[in-house]
């Protein structure tokens, strides 16, 4: 699968674009039916929401998983982020973001990049990621809002919110934690997002499950909390361009969180997902 001329061009001027139903019922549900299984895993890949009970993210599990290994070089997410990078790519990082019925808190505004940069030593922003949703994504189960064309902000260096106070839940984590609770460690100020907001506008990400939103590293975006009955949980595949190493860093984020695998990734066939068996 490649993106054709309208979908690769809306990706370079907007910052993302939305290729619906990219994925069968068959697929997501084969997906959906290993989730319950690595939410209730106690591993430090898990991360909670602030009242310590509630699964927020899990990491990494594609190295552990087969069926998202799979999902991870599948050939509809590594042919387009080849094909948006201009070059070979491996997994950056691997990510289940959970957002519970009733239960699931916000995403403040912010970009990713940043994060890579401060935290990972990444060069530049040559990555992109590739959300495949494993639910519907509606108006009222907490959808992702992006601000279409921030990207072209390139990276806004912002100063790092003071993370000393921690919950309960955060507090036993190490501190790359703060990366990934309702309080970001990069988090844009109200002020800034009005403005990019007067500047470019806002959207909302609609779309059914099975679908693909494959979004710049610096587009800002956030989602609201999940106050309805129904459950929306993604999956973010982060590609790296080969050509787009990290820096050495003194204290590097564990492998599960940031991979240091760099060998490129080779498209698996197109029915990976449904076949019976794959060696990892």
């Amino acid at each position: 699968m490649h993106l054709n001329k309208e979908q690769f061009e809306t990706y370079e001027d907007k910052g993302f674009v939305l290729l619906s139903e990219c994925f069968s019922k068959s697929e997501v549900h084969r997906m959906k039916v290993e989730l319950p299984v690595l939410f209730s895993e106690d591993t430090p890949k898990r991360v909670l929401e602030e009242e310590g009970k509630t699964i927020r993210a899990v990491h990494g599990v594609h190295g552990t998983n087969e069926t998202f290994q799979r999902l991870s070089q599948h050939p509809r997410l590594i042919k387009p982020a080849m094909q948006l990078l201009g070059s070979k790519v491996y997994i950056y990082q691997f990510k289940i973001n959970a957002k519970a019925a009733f239960r699931g808190d916000i995403w403040e505004w912010h970009q990713d990049y940043i994060f890579w940069r401060k935290e990972d030593g990444l060069p530049t922003a040559r990555v992109v990621n590739a959300l495949v949703l494993l639910d519907d994504m509606n108006e009222f189960n907490g959808p992702l809002f992006v601000i279409p064309r921030s990207h072209r902000e390139g990276m806004i260096d912002i100063v790092a919110q003071n993370t000393n106070n921690k919950s309960k839940a955060e507090k036993e984590h190490p501190d790359w934690v703060s990366n990934f609770t309702a309080k970001l460690k990069y988090s844009l100020n109200q002020e800034l997002v009005a403005d990019l907001v007067l500047k470019y506008g806002i959207f909302s990400i609609k779309a059914l499950a099975g679908s693909v939103l494959l979004f710049d590293s610096n587009l800002v975006h956030a989602s609201p909390s999940n106050i309805s009955p129904f459950e929306r949980a993604v999956v973010i595949v982060t590609y790296n361009s080969v050509e787009n190493i990290p820096l050495p860093m003194s204290n590097r984020r564990p492998e599960f969180l940031v991979s240091r695998d760099y060998r490129p990734i080779e498209p698996l066939s197109e029915d990976a997902l449904l076949i019976e068996s794959l060696t990892i």
